[in-house]
């Protein structure tokens, strides 16, 4: 369970969102002031922190750069007055995850939290890259010995030192933003900000101000001009996450910025000029998007100039193996439990799983694993994956339609439904908002199909 920690000299302010946190199901510490936030850092490993920028003797700046020194990995989320907004952008550039301008509304608040954890798990959960970025930027060692993954990485190399548009295509849990940073790590822009936004993860209506910002007045809220995405990334590079779920109308001002660099601020008139590689990714067929009208043909040619294709987990067997022993590795190391191997039984069923959820799931199975196996052996039954039964395969060969249909549209529902809560770590919530369901019938298929959320 994620652990957040929240520095605010406010009292009411750390009541509340403590409160708030806690209902969303994370571990909160607060802390009132700058020093105690620090020690409490010092003392206890977190996975996001939350500080007021103002504050007296410690403030958010000092907080920022004193946690960096502790874990240089760990997500900071700056509070800020309408007043200080440009302190706000020079914290991200100094190495915050995002900003927050007071006063503002929780579900936007738990967005960004949710995004910020998000980042941090994709840096941790797949191998490949890792040993790349600490080797001059170079791809020295890859875990996995894939044919196929080695054409990805080449491909990433030869166009992350242009200003290329890129479009990463892929299945969820492939480690499409992995891609993004190391194109970005790669590129000369290295030094610049590198800003990711997830497009399916904010309403319709709220993405066009994270993107370009707002004027002061330019609706009820905007107590103060708000700069947006490609503003603060103003030298460096967009990474544009799920790019298929974006409005088409907003797609025409995306389109206008990939042609002439500039747009205006909601509420404004007044023309920002930025300069800004975009990089988008997808799961999406957005071909067939196009056919059905949904996304712009002409923003789609912008955005693929250089598409490069993902293989999902299944298409790439040879790399199952040392990929959960990498896993294997770093989750006993976490839990300090003795080095585990697996059975020759495990790895022929995780060899012969179609992996759905793809690397993502592979690192969930195998965490969940650890804490299962009590001794040096990791067992088929301490995984959370299974094969076809034989039922199942008879369905499929000698059911009618309308019993194949029943079926496919349960296994369909149920899987994406796993998928989803994985994707929001179990906030059944937004899960029932990215599936367009309300919340009463996702717990309604949650008993249906025996869906145990502890277990995500």
């Amino acid at each position: 369970m994620p652990s957040i920690l929240v520095i605010d000299d406010k009292e009411s302010m750390r009541t509340m969102l403590s409160s708030a946190l806690s209902d969303e199901g994370y571990l909160v510490d607060a802390a009132e002031d700058g020093m105690k936030g620090l020690e409490l850092a010092r003392a206890k490993s977190y996975d996001l922190v939350i500080t007021d920028l103002k504050m007296p003797d410690v403030d958010g700046l000092e907080v920022l750069s004193g946690i960096k020194e502790i874990d240089n990995d760990m997500a900071v989320v700056i509070m800020t007055a309408y007043g200080t907004v440009e302190t706000a952008v020079a914290a991200m550039k100094s190495g915050a995850y995002d900003f927050i301008t007071k006063p503002f509304d929780p579900d936007h608040l738990t967005v960004i939290i949710e995004r910020a954890l998000e980042n941090r798990r994709l840096i941790a959960e797949n191998s490949l890259l890792r040993e790349e970025l600490a080797h001059n930027l170079g791809f020295s060692e890859i875990i996995g010995q894939d044919e196929k993954m080695k054409e990805v990485s080449r491909l990433i190399q030869k166009v992350a030192g242009s200003d290329t548009s890129v479009l990463l295509q892929g299945e969820s849990g492939t480690g499409k933003e992995l891609f993004a940073r190391a194109i970005h790590n790669l590129s000369p822009r290295r030094d610049k900000p590198y800003v990711a936004i997830n497009c399916a993860a904010i309403p319709r209506e709220l993405l066009e101000n994270e993107l370009f910002g707002s004027e002061k007045g330019a609706f009820t809220s905007a107590v103060a001009r708000k700069m947006g995405k490609f503003e603060i990334a103003d030298g460096g590079t967009v990474f544009l996450d799920e790019i298929g779920d974006m409005d088409i109308a907003l797609q025409a001002k995306l389109l206008r910025v990939l042609q002439q660099k500039n747009f205006e601020r909601l509420g404004g008139n007044k023309t920002v000029t930025v300069d800004v590689r975009v990089i988008a990714a997808t799961n999406m067929n957005l071909n067939e998007m196009i056919k059905k009208k949904v996304f712009r043909e002409d923003l789609y040619y912008r955005l693929s100039v250089f598409p490069i294709t993902i293989p999902p987990v299944r298409e790439r067997q040879s790399d199952i193996r040392p990929l959960a022993d990498y896993f294997i590795t770093k989750y006993c190391k976490e839990m300090k439990k003795p080095v585990k191997s697996l059975t020759k039984e495990s790895l022929s069923l995780m060899e012969k799983y179609h992996w759905p959820g793809n690397v993502r799931e592979l690192e969930n199975t195998v965490e969940r694993a650890i804490i299962l196996a009590e001794g040096k052996k990791i067992a088929p039954e301490h995984m959370a994956i299974r094969l076809p039964t034989t039922n199942e395969i008879r369905l499929r060969e000698g059911a009618g339609l309308k019993e194949i249909g029943a079926h496919s549209q349960m296994q369909a529902e149920k899987a994406a439904i796993i998928r989803v809560l994985k994707q929001v770590r179990g906030n059944k919530r937004k899960c029932a908002e990215i599936l367009k369901i309300d919340y009463t019938t996702l717990f309604d298929k949650l008993k249906k199909y025996k869906i145990d959320t502890s277990q995500i």
